[in-house]
């Protein structure tokens, strides 16, 4: 199960860097994300995207797109707005063609928080650049401990997402842009109570995308969401699921 991560310079990371490594640069995987991988029954490989992307995915038995940094506006055709924070150039080039890659060879997909921008912009969709602390129901809590529930998600009936959790989910919430207009063929099957959109899914494949964050919450450790992508996994590639 392969798992996209961030890549930062090394003075990014504090004063404790010796200055010959000081302009160094190093791939960042949060450790949330490979727990709640394992615990669902997968092998964990953090991504580099040094590698050839069509010869990695065609490697992998699913993906997960991780959080991190905003998507450049430019990707879907907007200025950039006051309020939108930093850009990950190079990573935007990188995961939207992993993701493009993945979804035409029908391959198992969880995007995680940035991950369901990416979805949505890779389909065409567009993003609110800044939801202010405290607008809605207060989405960006920055402030608190990331295991923290922040409000429900409400799951359309019917949808991937309601047969994996229900009618309702509790869930964090540790992001401060939003999807504007759905991406092509993307169906909203989440939203919380003031109607953004936490929960994207592709009818006819393999991928589903919250915005919230599963790998943080108490519930990780058993989260329907990487349970359903370690099952998906194990039929793409013809094996017995995880018992």
């Amino acid at each position: 199960m392969g798992v996209t991560g961030r890549r930062w310079a090394t003075r990014l990371l504090g004063t404790n860097v010796v200055p010959a490594m000081a302009e160094s640069e190093v791939d960042i995987h949060f450790v949330d994300y490979s727990k709640a991988v394992t615990a669902a029954g997968a092998l964990v490989v953090g991504l580099s995207r040094d590698a050839p992307v069509d010869e990695m995915v065609d490697r992998l038995d699913g993906l997960v797109l991780s959080g991190g940094g905003d998507v450049d506006p430019a990707l879907y055709g907007a200025g950039l707005e006051p309020g939108c924070g930093s850009i990950e150039e190079a990573r935007d080039r990188w995961e939207l063609a992993l993701l493009s890659a993945a979804i035409e060879r029908g391959l198992p997909v969880l995007g995680i928080c940035r991950g369901l921008q990416v979805l949505n912009v890779v389909r065409g969709g567009t993003l609110v650049q800044d939801v202010p602390a405290g607008a809605g129901d207060g989405h960006p809590r920055f402030d608190r401990p990331r295991h923290e529930v922040a409000h429900p998600v409400r799951l359309e009936p019917g949808t991937l997402a309601a047969a994996l959790y229900g009618p309702e989910v509790q869930v964090n919430s540790l992001h401060h842009q939003v999807v504007a207009e759905v991406g092509d063929g993307l169906v909203a099957s989440g939203r919380s109570p003031d109607a953004t959109v936490e929960a994207l899914e592709l009818p006819g494949r393999p991928v589903l995308a919250v915005q919230w964050h599963p790998e943080a919450l108490p519930t990780a450790a058993d989260d329907p969401a990487f349970r359903w992508l370690v099952g998906e996994a194990a039929a793409f590639r013809g094996v017995a699921a995880p018992a």
